[in-house]
């Protein structure tokens, strides 16, 4: 074989070439040093972006560092590139390191590279280089654009042409759902993802964000999301404009109907519950006005909106008072005169239990200094003379009375 006008450089190449077949039809054994003196990692890399290959040596006695792609083609041997692929460059060549540089990665790039030192036996070490391919935009459609309050909507997410599939995550505000998943295996081991989410709206949901979250090794953030839009039944409350305090004879009554929905109420009606209006009652639009109260008008006057949705009311009860009246009515409370009741009695009970004992201890002594002589005498006579002896000390006669 002729290898005239070959540089050194290629001279050099060629024999390495035929040293490396050698090795490759004549070992015998070859011994995986995964872990242990040649070491080397698994990488994982988008698709479109660079993979960094290494083959490491811990202890090196100047043997040769080979990189073989999944085809056991030499990629490198040292420092030289025999294959013809300039995607692959040289980052660092070493004793103890060889590090390659792999660029705009596709999926035919994806498989199991060899690093191999010529020792006897010569090893091998294994880096599995895996191909991320990031979905495209997800795609977020609905089963209707607006909905009405009570009902269920059904809301789909997409995630197409991923490796490997995606997971769909759902959120509603902060609040976060689950989905139903279905997944589509493609080529090239590419996946569809498609998540239906099922929810009964409130008008607490109109105007909230539904997001569609894709998580996937490839990207980071990915998602798109939707405002539901809710229609809902008027909220409807009367509100008094006149007077602020009070309804007295004699006097106005102002008041209006604020309705809200969605859409807005189209229609607002009064009425007065169980019993007609008062003839002189002025009705314009939500505004009820009545003049010159008096007790007949007493009742419930109600205000009903209606839209699309349904229909709702708030009531407004009328008590005129006198045209005297002063302040807030004020409620009897029955338990409280009751307890006064019967607080009095009591004490009134427990006054003639005192005073009939004291009468009892005390019966009987009701004496005058008269009366006293004549009980200590020991026959009639003698009393009537100790009575009217008695008399001669007029000054000092007193009268007790308990």
């Amino acid at each position: 074989m002729a290898i005239s006008g070959l540089g050194s450089h290629s001279i050099s190449l060629f024999f390495y070439v035929i040293f490396a077949t050698f090795l490759h039809e004549g070992a015998a054994q070859t011994i995986s040093a995964q872990g242990q003196n040649l070491v080397t990692n698994n990488v994982s890399v988008v698709e479109g972006e660079t993979a960094i290959i290494s083959c490491r040596v811990k202890n090196n006695d100047d043997s040769v560092i080979q990189l073989l792609n999944p085809n056991r083609q030499t990629i490198y041997f040292r420092d030289v590139r025999p294959l013809k692929d300039s995607r692959f460059q040289l980052v660092n060549f070493s004793d103890n390191e060889l590090l390659v540089s792999l660029s705009n990665v596709s999926l035919s790039d994806e498989g199991r590279y060899v690093c191999q030192l010529y020792t006897d036996p010569p090893q091998e070490a294994y880096a599995d280089i895996t191909v991320l391919v990031p979905p495209g935009n997800p795609i977020l459609e609905s089963r209707e654009e607006i909905v009405s309050e009570g009902n269920e909507t059904e809301i789909t997410c997409t995630a197409m042409g991923s490796k490997p599939a995606s997971t769909i995550k759902w959120m509603k505000g902060d609040q976060p759902l689950q989905g139903e998943a279905t997944v589509e295996e493609l080529y090239d081991r590419m996946f569809t993802v498609t998540s239906r989410l099922r929810l009964t709206v409130s008008k607490e949901d109109d105007g909230v964000a539904v997001i569609c979250i894709i998580d996937h090794p490839a990207v980071k953030d990915f998602q798109a999301q939707k405002y539901l839009e809710v229609q809902y039944k008027p909220e409807v409350q009367i509100v008094v404009e006149f007077p602020e305090g009070l309804t007295r004879e004699g006097e106005n009554l102002e008041l209006t109907c604020k309705a809200k929905g969605k859409p807005q109420p189209h229609q607002i009606n009064w009425l007065k519950v169980d019993d007609d209006f008062p003839s002189h009652a002025v009705i314009t639009g939500s505004d009820l006005f009545i003049e010159n109260l008096n007790k007949s008008y007493n009742g419930t006057y109600r205000c009903v909106a209606s839209n699309l949705v349904g229909e709702a009311y708030d009531d407004y009860i009328l008590y005129v008072y006198d045209s005297r009246a002063d302040g807030a009515p004020q409620k009897i409370d029955h338990a409280v005169i009751g307890g006064i009741v019967a607080v009095v009695v009591f004490a009134m009970l427990c006054l003639l239990i005192v005073l009939g004992r004291y009468f009892a201890r005390h019966k009987g002594t009701y004496f005058t200094h008269e009366a006293k002589g004549a009980d200590d005498a020991a026959d009639a006579d003698t009393a009537i003379i100790n009575a009217e002896g008695g008399h001669n000390n007029s000054d000092d006669k007193k009268e007790y009375y308990i």
